[in-house]
This record gives structure tokens, sequence and C-alpha cells, in this order.
């Protein structure tokens, strides 16, 4: 098959001058279209056969067919990697489903399109479904507006806190980015605090001197989600506590309840599982725990954990878990350790014994 597939598929006499111009095009649709459909079962050797070819032919045919090509290798698992870098750094209509797609392509692929091209491989860029931090920070670094909105928007998009912080800037003229970020998952307490304040009545008085009234009913709306996330309930809602209690319950009928099946739900980050099996082991209601365990000020959790007995390896992989993980940031997460560790037993049973529930929630 592999001499077959070099004699037909490498044969390119008949393909010069404008004659052949019609057989260059029919060909890179078939080598484009054979090869999609038999990547999966293709050796090493055979793709790299077909890429060889697909990028001569490439080059040789219009930007209708390269698009058409284009199409064919966009969703592919395994394909020809040199034409598909090719085709990902042509002009838009043809990089498009690429950019979009393309799981062959490499963040340092990307990154270096996001530098060389312009706004519309950006914005294509930006709508895939995983972004690193290092491409989401070229992203925004050199984006427009319309990039840093799809940026902002995309949920599978890492984000750094520099990048954040730029979002959040440009969000203080913009209504659309500030609901953006404000709807996102990711963003600390201090970012939430700084997206509140960016969504101002001075944006306001701007769009509807501009004519843009939806828009300034939005900013509203962005103001109010991001308040929204700064409380408790916001987190709370997030997490499906009565089942992870039906959960831990049956797991306890069994003798399965302890503090390494706690540690073990903190480092895969079931929240709503280490929330009940915490409850389980401090013979505390599950409402009390989540509500202890979602505050961003961790100071009664710490003191239960220590009265309890628990360890400081727990302790800390609690601190890093669920909402936590963007609530507290490393200053209030270190210093939660530092007064664990310091804390006695008794000093912590002492304190409980001042509590009452008010005080506790």
């Amino acid at each position: 098959m592999t001499e077959a597939l070099k004699t037909e598929l490498v044969n390119f006499s008949e393909l010069t001058g404008e004659a052949g111009s019609a057989r260059r095009a029919e060909l890179a649709r078939h080598v484009a279209t054979l090869f999609a459909l038999t990547s999966d079962r293709c050796s090493d050797e055979q793709v790299d056969i077909y890429d060889s070819v697909l990028l001569r032919l490439v080059d040789m045919v219009e930007g209708e067919v390269r698009r058409y090509v284009a199409e064919q290798m966009a969703s592919l698992r395994r394909g020809p990697e040199e034409t598909i870098r090719r085709l990902a750094d042509d002009e838009i209509e043809v990089a498009e489903p690429i950019l979009l797609r393309s799981t062959v392509l490499r963040d340092t692929d990307l990154i270096k399109i996001a530098e060389k091209r312009g706004n519309a491989h950006r914005f294509a860029i930006a709508q895939r479904e995983v972004l690193s931090e290092e491409l989401t920070d070229v992203l925004v670094r050199q984006g427009d507006l319309k990039v840093k909105r799809k940026v902002a928007g995309n949920d599978g998009a890492s984000l750094s806190n520099a990048s954040i912080m730029a979002l959040i800037s440009d969000a203080a003229s913009d209504a659309t980015l500030q609901l953006s970020l404000s709807e996102r998952a990711d963003l600390a307490e201090a970012h939430i605090a700084s997206l509140v304040s960016v969504a101002s009545e001075e944006v306001r008085r701007k769009l509807h001197a501009q004519g843009r009234s939806q828009e300034a009913e939005r900013v509203d709306e962005a103001a109010d989600v991001a308040a929204q996330r700064m409380s408790n309930q916001y987190w709370l809602g997030r997490y499906d506590f009565e089942t992870a209690r039906s959960r831990i319950l049956l797991l306890a009928k069994r003798g399965m309840v302890n503090e390494a099946a706690l540690r073990r739900f903190a480092s895969e980050d079931r929240f709503a599982e280490a929330v009940a099996t915490f409850a389980w082991l401090v013979r505390c209601g599950v409402e009390e725990v989540s509500h202890w365990m979602v505050r961003p000020d961790p100071e009664p959790f710490v003191i239960l954990a220590k009265a309890s007995g628990f360890s400081s390896i727990t302790v800390g992989s609690l601190l890093g878990i669920g909402p936590w993980r963007h609530r507290l940031t490393p200053e209030v997460r270190s210093e939660a350790m530092a007064s664990f560790e310091r804390m006695t037993i008794a000093e912590a049973k002492r304190k409980m014994a001042h509590w009452n529930h008010t005080v506790l929630h």
C-alpha cells in the first residue's frame, strides 16, 4: 500500500501550468478526503506521506480549495502536522476551522500564530475549548476588545493574574466584558472586588450618552452578579451537599469514613464529599460545616479542626479546595495554617466552649 500511495499521490508531472489547475484542485480535495476517512488506520509512515503530498498541494491551489482541505483536517485526532500548521497560518478564511478545532496544533503553534497574525486569527483561537495561561496571556495582551470578550467568556480558558487584571481594567469601559468576567468561576475574591468597583455609574453615564442604553443596563447586571459571587450563598448553591451526605453515610456504615478518606476527597477537589466527611467526623451537621468551609474567614474551621485532632496535612489540603481555592489568598491560607500549628488542642476546645451557632455562622 505504501508504494502504491507514493506512486499515486506524489506524481505531480501533470499538475504544472494553467492546464493543471483543475487537476490540482481535484487531487487536493481527493487526498484530503481520503486521509480524513482513513487517518485512524494509517501508520506513522503513511501519515508522513500524506503530509508531504498535502503540504505541496496546498501551496499550489486556490484559497477555496485550501479551505476545503482545512475543513477535512480540522477535527482529526491525528493528522499531517506540517500541513495543518501551514493551513493554520493561512488567511483567516482558510485557517479558521483549524484554529477553532484542531487538537493537532500545539500551544507553541497557537502562540506563534497569535503573535504573528491579526485579530481575526486571535478571535478564532479564543474560541477553542481549552486555552492555556500562556496562550491567553498573548490573546489578552495583543487582542482587540472582541478577542478579550471572547477569552473572558470562555470557561475553558485559564487566566493568569496578569490577564485577569488587564481584563478588569479594560472592563471599566465595557459592560459586555464586565458581565463575561462576572460570570467566571475562577476569579479570586480580590478580582471580584475589583470588578465590582469598575462597574460604575460613570460607565453607565457614558453608555447612555452614546445611546447604548441596553449595554448600560448590563452594567448593573454585571455588578449584581459579581457582588452575589462574593456571598457565601453563591458558593453553597454550586454544590449538592444532600447527595454527598447520603454517599458518606453509606461509606460510614462500611467503616470507610476516616481522615484518610477526607484527604482523598480533598486531593480530588470533591468539595461536597469533603464537607460531608468532615461533618461526620466532627459530629456536626453538614449545613453548619458547609457554612464554615465556604466563608472567606477560615478561623472557625481551623479551631474546630484543631479541637478535633486533625493533622496539619489534612487541614492544609482542605484550605485549598472548593470555594477556598478561589476565595482565600495565599496569605490568608498561610496565616490559617500558622494559626492551626500554634494552637493547642486545649486552646481550641476552650474557644469552642464560648461559641454559639450565631458566631459559627
